[in-house]
């Protein structure tokens, strides 16, 4: 029997205009960076999606190397959208992006036009799309003009196999030059898509936050939960199925220091005071104020996402609550 979606997934979930422009997203996002690879249990790569939309989810964020393998969670999502969620291709915002490692050669990295457009060829591909919604360019290229990627991108939209153009992991400086040239070539740039967390605070230093309140562009965060050190999961110690143990590329064990700790057992004492678990407490704090659009979330089971969604409609922070935060994050 196909996917029947939730009738009322409309009535919770809160719609934030991408700055100026006429889209809007979900306060909350569903990325797929982990758990839609090759060896991830399809079963549950769908009740994770259904879970999602039947709850007014209805941005799906994918990249040409998401996997494991690299293209796989493209693939898996295609298969979904096929099988079980083709009928509301209209109601979803589906975005993917280039700008990583994808193929070997000179040709499947970076930012070069030929990489950018030839890698939405086969992201379409993959994901059984004609088009996508917003196609980024995924990191800043050093080495390529500006221009070239920014001109990839709005030839991606003038052809029809985007509707528009976001980048991802720009300061607040190549964004200004990047939104100028979009500008000029009159093509529809909505979303920097950037690092943000109680820990993370680049986004305030470089420059990227005061921009985009300036100058009508949304931002969406991505690692709002700092690898999972905003959670409960760690309040205890290690536990022997986290992803320090599975995966120590992007979080491990040396940060959970003595320090670290206490900020984290500090952190939760708030959200516990604020009547949530130390995650939603994390996901509330980057959409504190209206320069965040989305904040994106990742998810192992639907059990998650549903804890997740906790936090819409939740009690604002109180200037108190966030300069207690503050003052935990400044401590040595």
């Amino acid at each position: 029997m196909s996917y029947v979606a939730n009738q009322a997934r409309y009535q919770e979930m809160k719609y934030v205009r991408c700055g100026k422009s006429g889209l809007k997203l979900p306060l909350i996002s569903l990325g797929f960076w982990h758990n839609f690879g090759t060896k991830d249990n399809v079963e549950n790569m769908k009740a994770m999606c259904f879970t999602a939309f039947d709850h007014g989810i209805t941005h799906f964020d994918l990249a040409n190397n998401y996997g494991p393998e690299p293209g796989s969670a493209e693939s898996n999502l295609g298969k979904i959208l096929k099988q079980e969620m083709s009928a509301y291709r209209d109601e979803l915002i589906i975005s993917t992006k280039a700008g990583y490692t994808m193929w070997d050669g000179p040709y499947g990295d970076w930012g070069s036009r030929k990489y950018l457009l030839a890698s939405l060829d086969q992201s379409l591909k993959r994901l059984g799309l004609e088009y996508v919604d917003i196609f980024y360019h995924h990191r800043m290229d050093t080495e390529t003009p500006l221009e070239e990627s920014m001109m990839a991108l709005d030839t991606a939209v003038k052809s029809g196999k985007a509707l528009y153009a976001g980048i991802s992991n720009y300061d607040g400086e190549h964004t200004k030059k990047a939104m100028e040239i979009l500008q000029e070539l009159k093509c529809p740039f909505v979303l920097n898509q950037s690092r943000y967390s109680i820990f993370d605070r680049r986004i305030e230093t470089n420059g990227l936050k005061n921009f985009a309140e300036s100058n009508g562009c949304g931002i969406i965060a991505f690692s709002p939960l700092a690898q999972g050190l905003l959670t409960n999961r760690y309040l205890g110690g290690i536990p022997d199925d986290s992803r320090i143990h599975k995966d120590g590329r992007f979080l491990k064990e040396t940060q959970l220091t003595p320090e670290m700790m206490k900020k984290i057992t500090s952190l939760n004492e708030i959200s516990i005071e604020r009547g949530q678990n130390l995650a939603q407490m994390a996901l509330s704090w980057v959409l504190k104020d209206d320069s965040v659009t989305s904040v994106l979330i990742g998810a192992s089971k639907p059990e998650q996402i549903l804890d997740n969604l906790q936090i819409i409609g939740h009690k604002e922070f109180s200037k108190t609550e966030l300069q207690h935060i503050d003052e935990i994050c400044s401590e040595k």
